[in-house]
């Protein structure tokens, strides 16, 4: 007579974890541990354990509040260019549509003005950002 068995539960590992070590730290190691699992961003300190035994070697990332800030300003201000460039379409259709031809250049004009202003203002904030960046990388050599 066949038996049917049911495959339920967990799938078996390829590779149990079947051996667990102990290490026994002084207060001073355990806070210099502590500090370096810190700084290697490991989520685990056992993971971050076996890469110092291993001898994987593990970054340190600083992460700076103000770039970070920066980068994130700067990643807006594109998001309301493409917003800005959705927009200028709507309103060129709008004026083709509804106004004649005087009242359309004329809105077209003070319109084509303001693109230039903000064409100015963004290859400032360009040259800033370059700035930066070359301050920055002076930083890091």
């Amino acid at each position: 007579m066949k038996q049917n068995f049911k495959k339920a539960g967990r799938p078996p590992k390829v590779d149990p974890t079947a051996f667990r070590c102990s290490v026994n730290f002084t207060a001073s190691e355990q806070a210099a541990v502590q500090t370096m699992h810190e700084k290697s961003g490991v989520e685990s300190l056992s993971a971050f354990i076996k890469m110092q035994i291993f001898g994987k070697t593990f970054k340190v990332h600083y992460i700076d509040d103000a770039t970070r800030e920066f980068i994130d300003r700067l990643s807006s201000l594109n998001a309301r260019y493409r917003t800005l460039s959705i927009d200028y379409d709507i309103i060129v259709k709008t004026l083709r549509e509804n106004f004649n031809e005087k009242k359309a250049m004329k809105a077209l004009y003070r319109l084509e003005q303001a693109t230039i202003e903000m064409v100015k203002v963004n290859r400032e904030i360009v040259a800033l950002a370059g700035e930066f960046d070359e301050r920055w990388l002076q930083k890091s050599r």
